[in-house]
């Protein structure tokens, strides 16, 4: 429908009365032409009004090609001189305040957020290609960042069973469908199978007690965390261990677990199923036997581990790679990680008018991966959301592909030490 949008910071103040930021505009829908003539029309007006309306009107139906009208231009187009101009801002301004005051705080007051771009997925579901991740946001905390990561437009939420903290996230998620800010389908939900319940007789029990926890009917898309299996204890023993602080690993085969996780899909309890910290030999292994393809493959990913040969390899084969740990955990007092303090990414961050935080989750984008930076920070989250109006340089995307080191952070030492055989680490990628 043709629409008049607000597309100017002048537009925006002149049918407002109120300055609006850049983030805001073309996000103001007033009405379309035919609704918005018809409350002109219907306004009390005097005759030298009404004679400005008629041709304001007149002017945006000549523009019957534009999809999106500035008013600010066809007031300016339509009025000669100076005073005629102010006039019909006036009158505008005035309209728009007494007459249509409580669509102007619908518009203006609570703005509909700019949304993440999403990517299609090997089974035709669209992935926003940028996450919120909770690792470590517990009780209040985790529920809080995520509700206002909802306001802000975030719509990719991921969580797992060893963070303990799918009930706040759950809630948080139900809270914001209650308060109508979004829909159950608006949400992609990742959470994740923890290791204790690799077995495949234990794979569907532990899907429905997450969703118990979630509060939700299905999870949009379900991990393997690791391609390694625990012992199993109990529901809370998460680490088991025997008296020597030694991790209890069991030789169940990721294959078996996975197809069971095949068995959630067609029971309509997800929707997509994928793997988390497996290798290429191991991705292959499952792309090789499945019946249910892997949507994507979340490991560790960042400048200092940009993971591109992974990244590619999973490409080619239809499965998107999903980052965590993208900004290396940031640590302040050591000036750590080296590509986040970093000069250069400063500079980056200078050229841009961005944060070096901004400059890393844009880099990751650009370079086809999917980043889940965590936060709990209210400004953080909205920092590492905000980097959908600008692109990376080729030459600047070469300036951040120099931090790889192949360093990690989260390299599972109590997997290594006990060299277990399907410990993800041990080829180049």
């Amino acid at each position: 429908m043709h629409q008049i949008i607000i597309k100017g910071v002048n537009s925006a103040r002149l049918l407002t009365g109120k300055n609006i930021s850049s983030q805001q505009l073309g996000r103001v829908i007033p009405r379309n032409v035919k609704q918005f003539s018809s409350l002109l029309n219907n306004t009390k007006a005097t005759k030298t009004q009404k004679k400005t309306f008629s041709i304001i009107n007149r002017a945006i139906k000549r523009e019957q090609n534009n999809t999106a009208i500035s008013i600010e231009n066809v007031v300016g187009a339509t009025f000669e001189s100076s005073s005629e101009r102010f006039r019909a801002g006036t009158l505008f301004r005035n309209t728009w305040n007494h007459q249509f005051r409580n669509l102007s705080k619908s518009y203006c007051g609570k703005m509909a957020p700019i949304l993440a771009p999403t990517v299609k997925l090997n089974n035709g579901y669209e992935m926003p290609v940028l996450g919120l991740g909770t690792y470590e946001s517990k009780d209040n905390e985790g529920e809080i960042a995520v509700k206002h990561a909802i306001d802000v437009g975030y719509r990719h939420i991921d969580t797992a069973y060893f963070y303990k903290n799918e009930a706040e996230i759950g809630k948080a998620i139900r809270d914001k469908i209650a308060e109508g800010v979004v829909k159950r389908e608006d949400i992609f939900l990742v959470t994740k199978l923890w290791s204790i319940h690799h077995e495949p007789e234990r794979v569907e029990g532990a899907c429905r007690k997450q969703l118990q926890l979630l509060g939700l009917d299905y999870i949009d898309l379900y991990l393997m965390h690791l391609p390694v299996a625990y012992k199993y204890v109990d529901e809370d023993t998460l680490l088991p261990k025997n008296e020597d602080g030694v991790l209890q690993m069991t030789d169940a085969d990721y294959l078996d677990t996975y197809k069971a996780m095949e068995q959630l899909v067609k029971l309509g309890l997800v929707r997509s199923i994928g793997v988390s910290n497996f290798n290429s030999e191991q991705l292959q292994r499952v792309l090789d036997n499945c019946e249910i393809k892997p949507v994507t493959n979340q490991v560790e990913c960042s400048p200092a581990l940009n993971q591109r040969k992974l990244t590619q390899y999973c490409k080619e084969r239809g499965v998107t790679l999903t980052a965590y740990c993208p900004l290396g955990r940031p640590r302040p007092a050591e000036n750590k990680p080296d590509f986040y303090y970093s000069e250069k990414t400063k500079a980056l961050a200078e050229k841009y008018k961005k944060t070096p935080a901004q400059i890393i989750l844009r880099y990751l984008v650009d370079i086809g991966t999917i980043p889940i930076p965590k936060s709990a920070n209210p400004q953080r989250i909205t920092e590492n959301f905000n980097i959908f109006d600008f692109k990376l340089s080729e030459e600047d995307i070469a300036t951040m592909d120099a931090f790889h080191t192949g360093e990690r952070l989260v390299p599972f030492n109590l997997i290594k030490g006990q060299n277990h055989k399907y410990w993800p680490f041990n080829i180049e990628f």
